[in-house]
């Protein structure tokens, strides 16, 4: 595309968590997207861009206005211009509207205007097109580079594409590159590919787990959802979280996998508490022989020795989920020791995909980032992708 003296909106997802003070705490999707705005700035052009924060509709004050303060992009402004090196960047009170189209109008080349919210819009979750339409005329080009939120058919993720021609709309190189490395997991794998999962339930799993049977070679189910599995199979599993409406499905998942030929990897032993706290006793204990008032919270010893073994030898992994209660360091040792196992097949020549949300958590918390092959910014949208759904954010851009 060319750039050059043109007006470019990219659709970025700048969803950071703020501290009590207004600070960013981790700014990885506002770093991702630099490489796509540094690209349209040095080609000559000036970028508009559009993102959102949090869940300003969901969380209104008590006298049922939105809290701008809290959730308001002006935050971002002063880090942005750093992450850009300097670069002015200016600021919209509105997401659109007479004084949106006035400021792009005015916009220098070579310059940033970061527009207000998007969610502080009604229109924007419910795919508004009159929205939608009044965004389509802050650019000339219109660029998707926020694949965390490309699984929503929201009014800036897929809308707005509607109002430009294919030739002024594309993604950006964030969004490449999420789509690249997703694919290198789901089409072209070298073998063995090896998938591991994590969290807390089977339901929020299903079409993952029923998706990764059709693809993968080996199977590892750590976390919460493992325990269901155990009892599905006759084994006793004290209080440990258990879905009892999923004990057919997971017999199901299982015979599914052995008619395919896959081999499911399921924890031998667990770490086990008698309470959901970091200061609870805690003993090992095999998985099939939980007592009653006893908890798995974490892989045990000789999991973490079963799984090393089988991600050792894979040439491709997908990481998606912990495999305990992480955010207590008591339980966090199973998922350092895969994020660490995980680190070391990358090292050995593996490719290494970590899926979204907690697993990003913890490969960031270990600083292991660098050492795995990729790490995405979008925890829903690449479970979505990878259940073999079309995100709405892709569709619109194809169109």
């Amino acid at each position: 595309m060319d750039f050059h003296n043109k007006k470019v909106l990219i659709r970025v997802d700048f969803n950071v968590p703020l501290d009590d003070n207004f600070n960013i705490t981790d700014d990885t999707r506002m770093r991702a997207a630099i490489p796509t705005i540094k690209k349209v700035l040095s080609e000559g052009g000036a970028v508009v861009l559009m993102s959102h924060l949090g869940r300003p509709q969901k969380k209104r004050k008590e006298d049922g206005s939105i809290d701008v303060e809290r959730f308001t992009l002006k935050h971002l402004v002063t880090h942005l211009s750093e992450l850009l090196g300097g670069v002015p960047v200016h600021f919209c009170p509105e997401t659109v509207g007479e004084k949106a189209e006035k400021m792009v109008a005015e916009l220098p080349y070579g310059e940033v205007l970061l527009l207000e919210n998007t969610r502080f819009n009604s229109g924007e979750s419910k795919g508004d097109e009159a929205l939608a339409e009044a965004m389509s005329k802050l650019g000339d080009i219109y660029l998707n580079d926020a694949f965390g939120t490309a699984h929503r058919a929201h009014s800036s993720t897929a809308v707005v594409a509607k109002f430009f021609p294919k030739e002024k709309k594309g993604f950006g190189m964030l969004m490449d590159a999420e789509i690249k490395n997703a694919n290198k997991v789901v089409q072209t794998p070298e073998r063995p590919l090896t998938a591991i999962t994590g969290g807390a339930k089977v339901s929020d799993k299903i079409l993952l787990l029923e998706k990764l049977i059709d693809f993968v070679d080996h199977l590892i189910i750590g976390g919460g959802m493992a325990y269901t599995f155990f009892k599905a199979q006759g084994g006793k599993v004290g209080n440990s979280l258990v879905e009892e409406d999923k004990l057919d499905l997971a017999l199901s998942l299982l015979q599914k996998a052995k008619d395919k030929g896959v081999q499911i990897h399921l924890p031998e032993d667990s770490l086990i508490a008698d309470a959901f706290s970091n200061d609870a006793n805690t003993r090992y204990c095999s998985n099939m022989e939980i007592p009653d008032g006893w908890m798995g919270l974490d892989i045990g010893k000789k999991a973490i020795k079963d799984f090393r073994e089988v991600i050792l030898s894979s040439k491709t992994i997908l990481w998606n989920g912990p495999m305990g209660v992480f955010e207590m360091p008591a339980f966090a040792e199973g998922t350092k020791a895969i994020a660490l196992t995980v680190a070391e097949a990358t090292k050995n020549g593996a490719f290494s995909l970590i899926g979204g949300g907690d697993s990003v958590a913890a490969i960031n918390q270990l600083g292991l980032a660098d050492e795995v092959s990729y790490v995405s910014t979008g925890g829903g949208a690449m479970l979505k992708f990878l259940e073999g759904e079309e995100l709405p954010g892709i569709a619109a851009i194809k169109e």
